[in-house]
């Protein structure tokens, strides 16, 4: 009988603790649904969205930053469901990523910010003062070489075909006066350590990685695109997400006065913010 009573009692213990289990369950799972993870580069991208954290609490949702060091992983983190979305790219970055990853289901849900590429040099004061054949670093990701050629065009250094716009490439130079060399390509990450080896007469820097290299932007930047065609950063999650309540009170925040206004003291025209 003692054995009997035991046994019933083992059960309903283990009954018991399969229903704690399972209301635990239910509550991370309701709480998962409160919560969501976004992928950034460190600077300007995580900065901005800690300083989103305590507006996005006041609607109920936890938000967790992933700090990423290059521009590959977040996207495909992404697509592998480990992020809701991710804040750091411009749209011509997001369009040839998707059309080189067949499986990028991504859709941009708002712009947050803007984030002029600077030319830097620690040996010249102005594009026009590069010499003959001065040798020119840029990033290995071509959605970038349509935003960097057109600064030197602008300064009259290069002419580009006529219509290449932001699709520019280095072989639609027809024309090149001073022999500028063009044809080193770095990961985008490295370029400020390069610049810092005072590698180049030059150097083409995306501005969240001159930022996060602490490179005087003021002092080595010798020209930049203009404000009127610099691409937006972006809020990017999968397609079938859109539409999610959490994602759009995150977008919501971000697009809001106080963030924006968070952008313009902390970054002093070195990231613009959005219109």
């Amino acid at each position: 009988m003692k054995k009997v009573f035991s046994l019933i009692v083992i059960a309903l213990i283990a009954l018991a603790l399969t229903a704690c289990g399972g209301a635990k369950e239910d509550t991370a799972e309701k709480d998962g649904d409160k919560k969501l993870v976004v992928g950034a580069t460190a600077v300007p991208h995580a900065e901005v969205l800690e300083a989103a954290k305590p507006l996005l609490k006041e609607k109920g949702i936890e938000l967790e930053v992933q700090v990423f060091q290059d521009y590959i992983l977040p996207n495909v983190t992404l697509k592998d469901k480990d992020l809701d979305a991710n804040y750091f790219q411009t749209p011509g970055y997001l369009e040839l990523q998707m059309k080189e990853n067949k499986d990028f289901d991504f859709v941009s849900v708002g712009e947050v910010h803007k984030e002029p590429i600077g030319i830097y040099s620690k040996k010249y004061k102005s594009l026009k003062d590069l010499p003959n054949g001065a040798k020119i670093i840029m990033s290995d990701s071509f959605s970038d070489h349509g935003r960097i050629l057109p600064i030197f065009e602008r300064e009259g250094l290069i002419k580009l075909k006529e219509g290449v716009g932001a699709n520019a490439r280095v072989e639609d130079i027809i024309e090149n006066p001073k022999n500028l060399d063009f044809s080193t390509l770095i990961e985008a990450k490295l370029l400020a350590t390069s610049f810092e080896s005072g590698e180049g007469d030059a150097v083409a820097i995306n501005t969240n990685y001159a930022l996060e290299g602490g490179i005087d932007i003021g002092k080595t930047g010798i020209a930049f695109e203009g404000s009127d065609v610099v691409p937006a950063n972006l809020i990017v999650v999968r397609s079938e997400d859109k539409e999610r309540e959490e994602i759009k009170a995150l977008v919501e925040v971000l697009t809001s006065e106080e963030i924006q206004d968070f952008i313009k003291e902390k970054y002093q025209g070195a990231v613009l913010a959005g219109e």
